[in-house]
């Protein structure tokens, strides 16, 4: 099937608000398709719609072929969803919470004791299995968490910020996890993580008030906003007099500065050298040209004010 997740103008609505306004989108089977967001931009209801645990307004959307609403039943067999938060059972060993879940899909034990062993093996757990959770560190239970959306050999994983609050380590563990089930299923992840997007994500929507603003690759997203020229400067001596008279110049769009380096952006590259006339070169100790990053596209397109 040429795609596993089909969207035709969901809209979903809370009173008088439109957490997701008319949306619709086609994901591809075997892909690791990104979703990004501020807060309250709608990523976690449309998960919420796709996963059957809510109902839409209007509209409707499908996975691997199977309506959400009218074959319910089956969309939950073929899927799996790792949650926010950590919704292990405090009271279930490791493995018996992965027990647990693949008896609620009418596995035996015969099939599932050999793929819990593989998973737990898979994600450093094997040595712990016989322990709860709560002895568990954050990293320890996220892996867990999405072993357990495993266990069932689902066709669509559904990670909902599946690194949120982790640490480093952690994070680059199930990076490398996620990417070995690269092809083998189709991956639907929404994260507040740029670098993760562009680690994991061949493609890569951002949403906001409940609509698309942008499709594409990392690469296309960056080089559709790279309308503005962004130019790190650093000095040997003087900075403070240089930041002075840098700020003092009409065509400078905007201007930054961390420590002794400054970053400014120009209209285009026809403004470098009224630039470097203005600031003479004697004292330059670099300056190169960057390309915007995927944060700075998020910004753009959601703006930069802090949200709840």
């Amino acid at each position: 099937m040429e795609n596993a997740i089909s969207i035709q103008n969901i809209t979903k609505l809370y009173g008088g608000l439109r957490a997701v306004d008319d949306f619709s989108l086609e994901v591809r089977s075997g892909t690791i398709f990104g979703l990004l967001g501020p807060n309250g931009a709608g990523k976690t209801t449309l998960i919420k719609i796709l996963t059957t645990l809510m109902r839409p307004t209007s509209g409707s959307a499908s996975v691997e072929g199977n309506d959400i609403q009218a074959n319910g039943k089956e969309v939950r067999r073929l899927i799996g969803v790792v949650p926010q938060e950590n919704n292990l059972d405090r009271y279930l060993t490791a493995r018996e919470n992965l027990t647990l879940h693949a008896r609620m899909h009418g596995m035996r034990p015969r099939d599932f004791n050999p793929r819990i062993d593989e998973l737990l093996e898979l994600i450093g757990l094997a040595g712990r299995q016989h322990d709860f959770p709560d002895t568990f560190s954050g990293g320890m239970q996220r892996r867990l968490v999405v072993a357990r959306a495993l266990v069932h050999n689902p066709h669509v994983l559904f990670l909902d910020e599946p690194t949120a609050g982790l640490d480093p380590q952690s994070r680059r563990a199930l990076w490398d996890y996620v990417q070995s089930l690269r092809s083998k299923m189709t991956i639907f992840l929404t994260t507040h993580y740029m670098d993760e997007a562009e680690e994991l994500c061949e493609r890569i929507v951002i949403m906001d008030h409940g609509r698309i603003l942008v499709d594409g690759t990392s690469e296309q997203l960056k080089e559709a906003f790279a309308h503005s020229h962004i130019y790190e400067l650093e000095f040997r001596a003087d900075t403070d007099r240089y930041e002075e008279l840098i700020r003092s110049l009409p065509f400078i769009e905007s201007f930054e500065r961390r420590g002794g380096v400054f970053r400014l952006s120009l209209p285009g590259e026809e403004y470098l050298k009224p630039l470097m006339d203005s600031i003479g070169s004697s004292d330059i100790k670099k300056i190169c040209l960057q390309e915007p990053s995927l944060e700075e596209v998020f910004l753009e397109l959601t703006g930069r004010k802090v949200r709840e």
